[in-house]
């Protein structure tokens, strides 16, 4: 297998920053070291921010927060519009970076940048929607209202697998609601962030915005944490694991601050008889096997009945042994690299307690050595067969790992789907019309996003995304999820010229 040179991705790297305004002098340092999975090399070395300097960002964004606040919501959006326009500009240039930080195919990272676009166009029709309501009052000649007014500055943490897009989707619509951003992404993916920044200042500039109304911090877990902390950030979005959000919550509400969590999700397809076979297999290889595995709605389980598993375990095999794996920048590559090789160590991991519980690898799993990049993870994507939901397959996994497991009757798919700690996807196929809606029910799947005859990845903007239980229960992105980023007032007129209580309470004695 043949893949890019460190040299060839890092001339890439730099063309995008510099057609996206990034100059990669001005942020050389020590502290922390960008590199790409499609080699495993090293690219820059790059300053991160120390604590004080967490402090100074958040106060100057909170001082343009108090500018920002006060501009009308539509005059908002027109900044975000003039971004959306840059981000469409520049969708290979991002597309870039992402494939070289993230291991993204090129596909996915072009649609990754398309998704930034899509919220920007959500976002400046919501500046115009930000609607409170009216009740009626009890009382004569009073009116009474709800309004929504702008929070303050939001703290957004982003992951690896999504670099730009989920800080998108909190930042579009965090700036229309009137709020700032300070963005701290991950530690793998600095130069996407760099290179975004760049383009919103550009277009805050162009648009007469005031300067600092979004910032990145570079760092580590530290910088997080001081980011999570700061009592002058209201609101943080945080993006990662189950394990680093039982961290984020709690310091979060120690300072009664609000936090939006999206967090694991271990996602289950339920494949019923009357399934179509061919459409099972064609969206379960993408949702197991997309971004090699590495998305928080990536595919872990498929759930099939006896009827039919042998037939999907089999064409799932089948289909995982011909995936084209190797360099994201190739054309017909469709599994890139796993982005480190702790992924590869936790899969192996994973694949060799799924056997221990008698399960059987029908398919992948081995690491595909690459002569010119011996510390870049390539890997096969695994099917397994297994006789029950042990411990391990109740785990997510971070890597293109899919575990087959058999139902008799649909009361025991739902209870299998429903039976792991997460609850972010699911998804059922099935012709059978009361059977989706059993799925869809109060009492069907317990995830945040459900679906009928498709898989759990492929979220779509104009819905709200996240999920329940130790997935975090935060929503993002369409829908009313833009409440989460303003704060409500209650508000009662009195026109009536005469103090009248409530619930006809007299106190005028």
């Amino acid at each position: 297998m043949a893949v890019s040179g460190t040299a060839e991705v890092n001339a890439r790297v730099v063309t995008a920053l510099k057609r996206c305004g990034v100059d990669l002098a001005a942020f050389a340092g020590d502290g922390l070291t960008a590199r790409t999975p499609v080699t495993g090399a090293a690219l820059f070395d790059l300053r991160a921010h120390g604590p004080e300097e967490v402090d100074e960002v958040v106060d100057a964004a909170h001082r343009a927060f108090l500018a920002w606040r006060t501009v009308p919501a539509p005059v908002r959006g027109l900044l975000v519009k003039r971004f959306g326009a840059l981000l469409t500009e520049h969708r290979a240039d991002l597309a870039a970076l992402v494939t070289a930080e993230a291991g993204k195919i090129e596909s996915e990272s072009l649609g990754e940048v398309q998704e930034m676009v899509d919220v920007c166009d959500f976002a400046v029709g919501l500046s115009r929607q930000l609607y409170g309501r009216t009740m009626p009052s009890e009382r004569p000649e009073h009116r009474l209202m709800e309004t929504w007014h702008p929070l303050g500055v939001v703290g957004v943490i982003s992951a690896f697998n999504f670099p730009v897009a989920v800080w998108a989707w909190n930042a579009a619509v965090a700036l229309v609601c009137g709020d700032t951003v300070v963005w701290k992404p991950s530690e793998l993916t600095p130069l996407t962030a760099l290179a975004c920044a760049a383009l919103l200042d550009r277009a805050a500039a162009e648009c007469g915005a005031p300067p600092r109304l979004n910032q990145v911090l570079l760092g580590g877990a530290d910088t997080g944490a001081r980011l999570v902390d700061s009592p002058l950030v209201p609101l943080v979005s945080a993006t990662g694991s189950t394990r680093m959000g039982r961290e984020v919550g709690p310091q979060v509400a120690a300072r009664f601050g609000r936090s939006l969590l999206e967090l694991g999700g271990n996602n289950a397809v339920v494949v019923a008889p009357s399934a179509d076979l061919d459409l099972v297999v064609n969206a379960a290889v993408f949702a197991a096997a997309g971004t090699a595995g590495q998305r928080c709605t990536s595919l872990r389980r498929v759930i099939a009945h006896e009827d039919v598993v042998d037939e999907v375990a089999d064409r799932l095999a089948a289909a995982f042994r011909t995936l084209p794996v190797g360099d994201p920048f190739q054309d017909g590559t469709l599994v890139g690299p796993l982005v480190r090789g702790a992924a590869h160590d936790a899969m192996r991991a994973a694949a060799e307690r799924a056997v221990a519980r008698g399960g059987v690898v029908l398919a992948g799993g081995g690491r595909e050595l690459v002569d010119a990049a011996p510390e870049a993870y390539y890997i096969r994507p695994a099917v397994l067969r297994m006789p029950e939901q042990s411990a391990v397959v109740l785990e997510e996994t971070f890597a293109p790992l899919l575990y087959v497991l058999s139902y008799q009757d649909f009361a025991e798919a739902v209870a299998l789907q429903n039976g792991v700690p997460h609850g972010l996807s699911a998804g059922v196929f099935t012709r059978d019309q009361a059977e989706a809606e059993r799925f869809l029910a109060a009492d069907g799947a317990d995830c945040g996003i459900v679906n009928v005859n498709i898989g759990t990845s492929g979220a779509e903007i104009g819905g709200a995304f996240g999920g329940e239980k130790e997935t975090g229960g935060g929503r993002e992105s369409g829908s009313d999820a833009w409440r989460a980023y303003m704060r409500r007032a209650t508000n009662t007129v009195n026109f009536s010229g005469r103090v009248a209580l409530a619930q006809g309470v007299d106190f005028s004695r």
